[in-house]
């Protein structure tokens, strides 16, 4: 075998490689999150993300979510609401980058709310859109709309950004606090792929 048979047959099997290995990951190295076992998504326009089912979570019918929802999971113990994971698109105007996603979600939160932290992350998908900010807090349900009694400490985390069509999005989970482990948190926030 001559010196260029190998170096053509090593180029070719490289180049195999690379062609499956874009067939695998997608175009453009936007590579989907990770979602763990048990864990279903929703789908929307803008993103996906993922929610525990095995934990009791289940998608909310369009018919049954409020308008300013572009999708729902909710888990509901003896009639309440004990978690929700909801998505929220093009809830703001004027807002063109994450910084400002996070500033109009992070006014959403509500007074009476507890801020444990800010950070940034980055997201799966679409290079242009990956940039999102994640804000952890904490608050006192009201008891209200079918929601724990008064006083039940909940948990949450919102993550907030722009998609590739600069479009606003706000990825939100709320439940009784202790009931997501932290790794769940972090789970919720890795199982994102902005579209």
């Amino acid at each position: 075998m001559t010196r260029t048979t190998k170096r053509s047959r090593v180029f070719g099997a490289a180049t195999a490689a690379a062609i499956g290995l874009t067939l695998l990951t997608g175009c453009g190295g936007e590579d989907a999150a990770a979602v763990p076992d048990g864990w279903a998504t929703l789908d929307t326009k803008s993103l996906t993300v993922g929610y525990p089912e095995d934990k009791g979570y289940q998608e909310q019918p369009a018919a049954d979510r409020g308008s300013s929802n572009a999708a729902v999971a909710l888990k509901e113990t003896s009639g309440l609401r004990t978690g929700m994971v909801s998505v929220q698109l093009d809830f703001a105007t004027g807002v063109d980058d994450a910084d400002e996603a996070a500033a109009a979600a992070g006014a959403g939160i509500g007074l009476g709310t507890t801020r444990k932290g800010t950070s940034d992350v980055r997201l799966a998908g679409e290079k242009s859109a990956q940039d999102a900010r994640r804000i952890d807090y904490e608050f006192t349900s009201t008891g209200k709309e079918r929601t724990p009694a008064k006083g039940t400490r909940m948990t949450g985390v919102v993550v907030a950004g722009v998609d590739s069509k600069e479009v606003p999005f706000a990825v939100r989970i709320n439940a009784v606090k202790g009931s997501l482990s932290k790794e769940d948190l972090d789970s919720f926030v890795g199982s994102i792929t902005v579209k």
